[in-house]
């Protein structure tokens, strides 16, 4: 009987030590706009898989580099990589999530929605023309509220980041006055402000500093129970961010008309449309040295984009459309070599 059960045990803890030794570990990292579906996926996936995706947040620049260098499995940029640059390092590049970049205040008394903003108005304060909370221009399109009398602290992203393409990529298509002097990219010299690391950072700056403003994904802005500011859209009128108005803007989106589907969706137009919405993409290798893991990666976001879109919708994100996924995976097995 004791040789029965040890048997058993034995057997039993082979079979555990075999299954924990066959279990994968892919590494990502990159952009910190989808970094809280990316983890939301990855504790979903190890429960049902047992598999482990250890992704880190240190900005698109920072991911785009890394993937670069072959220094993780996957690469992830808010930014899409220009046609050159993915020849060159002979990359894929695929949409993995859509999401929103909002404005975030900290001013006492002023509830998430409430203030409105143009894009136009937006860029002077980060022009760092518009200096006061109670600025004309400003009280002019928010009669109703009591704006202090106090300086705007304006915060900025002081890495890489995907999360300012798109916010400086929206500015310099709504004023003239932006793109002639700062212009649009990851980094950019910013004519006034503190800088704060990733979307965390300046979530907790906004959160700490009365009378500031920033820019985050929108989950960030939930989570850290941040006010935002409504917008004007390219339609001319005030939207709230959130899934619907993230997919208003993403609906007419020609993924395929764009190199490595790297679609650019701020200031689209449409009644409902957020003006700064955005992709996120993946970057993998082609004929990197480790193809085992870059199959994983697939298996990865195979596994999301089947199982992923609760979770995504619960964030308020947008999942990737149906008939783009079945792209991107017709793109896996044509691109990739095994």
């Amino acid at each position: 009987m004791r040789k029965t059960q040890k048997a058993i045990f034995l057997g039993t803890l082979l079979s555990s030590v075999a299954a924990f030794s066959h279990a994968d570990t892919i590494t990502g990292a990159g952009a910190s706009f989808p970094y809280p579906i990316y983890a939301k996926w990855a504790s979903l996936y190890e429960k049902e898989t047992g598999n482990k995706v250890n992704y880190q947040s240190i900005g698109s620049g920072g991911g785009q580099q890394q993937i670069i260098a072959q220094t993780v499995d996957f690469g992830a940029s808010d930014d899409p990589m220009k046609a050159e640059l993915l020849q060159q390092h002979k990359l894929l590049q695929f949409p993995a999530i859509i999401g929103g970049t909002v404005p975030v205040i900290n001013l006492p008394e002023i509830k998430a929605g409430e203030l409105k903003l143009s894009g136009e108005l937006l860029a002077q304060i980060y022009l760092g023309k518009v200096t006061k909370w109670n600025d004309a221009a400003i009280q002019k399109l928010n009669p109703s509220l009591k704006l202090p009398e106090k300086d705007i602290l304006v915060i900025h992203r002081s890495d890489g980041s995907g999360t300012t393409f798109g916010f400086t990529n929206y500015l310099s298509k709504v004023s003239p006055d932006w793109k002639s002097t700062v212009g649009e990219g990851k980094s950019v010299k910013w004519p006034t402000g503190q800088g704060g690391k990733g979307n965390e950072g300046i979530a907790a700056y906004v959160r700490q500093m009365k009378y500031s403003i920033g820019y985050v994904e929108y989950a960030y802005a939930k989570q850290n129970q941040l006010a935002w500011a409504s917008l004007q859209n390219q339609a001319g009128q005030f939207v709230q961010p959130n899934k619907d108005s993230f997919m208003a803007a993403a609906s007419n989106a020609k993924w395929n008309d764009a190199v490595g589907m790297g679609v650019v969706l701020t200031n689209e137009a449409g009644e409902k449309s957020w003006p700064i919405t955005a992709a996120s993409f993946i970057l993998i290798h082609k004929e990197g040295n480790k193809p085992e893991a870059t199959q994983n990666v697939i298996k990865f976001f195979d596994w999301a984009f089947a199982k992923g879109q609760a979770a995504a919708t619960e964030l308020d994100y947008v999942p990737i459309p149906e008939d783009v996924v079945k792209n991107i995976q017709a793109k896996w097995q044509t691109e990739l070599k095994k």
